[in-house]
């Protein structure tokens, strides 16, 4: 059964930090393309963050960069979010995203999320 298990999220304050965790199971984690996402109540989606298979390309949503760093232990089967700097307009749920588009049928898989809260 694939899963995804988002973890790490909670409360901090203006300029904290938090690391969010997504452990995955149940599909080859080291072929999927990993995506953070976030979404505020009554708004669409955002992507904050992806990591290829091998990690070595990462892409970052304007917003973030410079704070948060995405990253992957194909080991562990695990990713990860570090996020620095935090701003009361990153408070929203945190969502972790597997794809492989190499698969019949491809995987899609999506976590149930984990809220973080920015606020002093």
């Amino acid at each position: 059964q694939v899963q995804l298990v988002e973890s790490g999220g909670g409360l901090v304050q203006p300029g904290g930090s938090l690391r969010l965790s997504c452990a995955a199971s149940g599909f080859t984690f080291s072929r999927a393309a990993l995506m953070w996402y976030r979404q505020v109540s009554g708004k669409e989606r955002e992507l904050v963050a992806s990591i290829l298979q091998s990690g070595g390309l990462r892409n970052y949503a304007d917003s973030v960069k410079g704070r948060f760093t995405i990253s992957r232990d194909n080991a562990k089967k695990t990713a990860y979010l570090q996020m620095n700097n935090l701003k009361p307009e990153d408070t929203a749920v945190y969502y972790c995203n597997a794809v492989d588009l190499g698969l019949v049928p491809s995987l899609n898989a999506w976590g149930q999320g984990t809220q973080v809260t920015v606020s002093s």
